[in-house]
């Protein structure tokens, strides 16, 4: 898929409401029950507070006997009790049931993160959608988790508003009129306040991730040397304090136009409450309702006010809620470009071909090819070397062979069938590599070599022997169950760029895919360590089909064949022996090379 996906930014208030309902069905069925269970026990509070004072003054003016005053007070009172005591704990019940929901939709969102496409890791929209989904998720007031509070309020509601509105019709139709204006007024005044706070809630964020960026590289042990040299520590400050700044002032204006709704909302109430009072106590002057019913009435228009309110605000709420639960459905329906089931088995065998056929290649977002009609073949067996200039399209090279990317134009066979007809995890599965970038986890020596459960103790010894570390792990308190870097576990030990590419090579070796990739495998390793590398390089690869990456040319002659990319083109082909007897640009570039080896041995030899 060669272009960013175009994604709705949200599903239907509907779709988004039906999904975490299913989510809830599959997964904890108590969060629907607990929802219907709160909303009725709300009701029933509601309603019995309503009742509660007007029936006691009932009771009084009646001038009932004192011992069903005192009944009629044990009733609602013991009513009232139980109540709040029962939804106390669902309320503490659900709580729990909706952070296990929540959980389970991480789990998702991970799985997405952890098997989908290579090319969406790097696509800018599919990443906006996934850190929209992680936000979406983030803590117990998420949108995951408060979405089902607010059901339980909004079905609280509708069902009061009802209840409500058939006691007020016996009052009088234009009370409810003024109601419903002043509190629809009302709404919409503070929905501009929310309205200007979602679209500023982008800004925010931004905001919010720049001091978290800068808190935390302020902490990290890379930077802390870099701060104490260079003298960074002023400069950090004042962007850091420029940051600060801009989030106050954002929320000044916020601040600004909640006052002013506030103001508004307390005129409206005062005059939905003083219509209200006038008219109640002209029908007890004349005698048409009693002071009890003066009061249930007058509760009942408070009541009302804040049933229609309480709609209209949840509605808003769960529009918004939705709005963040659509990212989460937007990226979980994410579309792969890769096949990833009901593909083709990979063909049994014991000897692998890999294959780029007549391959066009450019990266998403740009209009330059770097690969055109490209043609390569790796034999079974054959360890083939690719060089070139930084840039020339060597790492590009694997990715394409991996499986990483698929061609514009063209094919990328496997004993000479198209690996997009295969699953592309089973296709993985073929493949062991060590790549430029580290992929080192927060885990043992042996979780980072065997990468699974039950590691045989034995192989990882033999694989840390092979990559040039089994001293270095050896001497370690812990050996194979210390545990590497300190995000995690501050007993941790930090490895040197050395050592960690050796440990990945470990893990490469562990896996013993029969296709082996390594691109820039000792990058960080120094020339003596290097050569120590390599000298057990065909061992590694005896049998495999292997693909070498270097920007040291001196390592290649350990290949059985070299490729020299230039301008997205093989522009020479050959053994060492042959590229430096062809004298072309490998050539030039291996005589550059030996000579700064020779020059740096000189100068040590006369520092010595």
């Amino acid at each position: 898929m060669r272009k960013s996906q175009k994604q709705k930014n949200r599903y239907s208030m509907g779709a988004c409401v039906g999904y975490m309902l299913s989510m809830a069905w599959r997964h904890n069925k108590s969060v629907i029950f607990s929802v219907l269970a709160l909303a009725a026990m709300s009701v029933g509070l509601s309603v019995t507070e309503l009742y509660a004072a007007p029936r006691i003054l009932q009771k009084v003016t009646d001038q009932a006997p004192l011992g069903e005053l005192l009944g009629t007070i044990a009733v609602f009172t013991l009513t009232l009790f139980f109540l709040r005591a029962l939804k106390s704990y669902t309320e503490d019940a659900n709580s729990l049931e909706r952070v296990d929901l929540r959980t389970w939709i991480i789990c998702d969102l991970v799985r997405k993160m952890f098997t989908t496409s290579y090319p969406n890791t790097l696509d800018p929209a599919a990443i906006k959608a996934m850190d929209g989904a992680m936000n979406a998720n983030s803590s117990n007031h998420s949108d995951t988790e408060r979405i089902w509070l607010t059901l339980t309020t909004l079905l609280a509601d509708v069902a009061g508003f009802l209840i409500y509105l058939v006691l007020l019709t016996k009052v009088s139709p234009w009370i409810l009129l003024v109601i419903l204006t002043s509190s629809v007024a009302g709404f919409y005044v503070n929905k501009k306040v929310r309205d200007w706070d979602f679209r500023h809630k982008e800004e925010e964020q931004k905001i919010w991730t720049q001091e978290n960026s800068l808190e935390k590289r302020s902490q990290s042990v890379e930077l802390a040397k870099d701060i104490r040299i260079f003298g960074l520590a002023s400069w950090l400050r004042e962007i850091y304090d420029g940051v600060i700044r801009s989030h106050q002032a954002l929320v000044e204006r916020r601040h600004r136009g909640y006052f002013w709704a506030s103001l508004t909302d307390v005129a409206l109430s005062l005059l939905r409450s003083g219509v209200a009072y006038a008219y109640l106590i002209t029908m007890v002057l004349q005698g048409s309702i009693t002071a009890a019913e003066f009061l249930l009435y007058f509760s009942a228009v408070s009541g009302f006010t804040a049933w229609v309110t309480s709609i209209l605000s949840e509605f808003v709420t769960l529009n918004e809620e939705c709005l963040s639960i659509s990212q989460v459905m937007t990226y979980l329906n994410w579309p792969e470009p890769f096949r990833f089931t009901g593909g083709k088995p990979i063909p049994q065998g014991d000897a692998w071909e890999l294959k780029l056929e007549d391959v066009t290649f450019r990266y998403p977002g740009t209009d330059k090819n770097l690969f055109e009609h490209l043609n390569l073949t790796i034999h079974p067996g054959e360890k083939l070397a690719v060089v070139g200039l930084n840039g020339a399209g060597k790492t590009t090279l694997v990715k394409l062979l991996a499986g990483f990317y698929d061609p514009d134009e063209g094919r990328v066979l496997l004993n000479g069938q198209d690996i997009r007809k295969f699953n592309r995890r089973d296709y993985y599965g073929l493949l062991s590599a060590v790549y430029q970038e580290f992929s080192i986890l927060d885990a043992t020596v042996a979780d980072n070599v065997a990468q699974g459960e039950n590691p045989d103790e034995e192989k990882i010894w033999n694989c840390l022997e092979k990559a040039g570390l089994k001293s270095f792990i050896e001497g370690l308190p812990q050996k194979l169950q210390t545990h590497v870097g300190r995000d995690v576990y501050l007993d941790g030990t930090l490895f040197s760029g050395g050592q960690t590419q050796r440990l990945m090579l470990a893990r490469a070796l562990y896996k013993d895919g029969p296709i082996l990739i390594l691109d820039e495998p000792t990058a960080a390793l120094d020339p003596i360590a290097e050569s120590d590398i390599y000298t057990k390089y065909s061992d590694m690869t005896t049998g495999k089909t292997s693909l070498f990456i270097s920007h040291r040319l001196a390592s290649t002659r350990f290949c059985d064949r070299i490729i020299f990319l230039a301008h997205g083109k093989i522009a020479e082909e050959g053994t060492h022996e042959e590229l430096l007897n062809l004298g072309g640009e490998y050539a030039k570039l291996f005589q550059v090379q030996s000579r700064y080896y020779q020059e740096g041995d000189t100068q040590n030899g006369k520092g010595n």
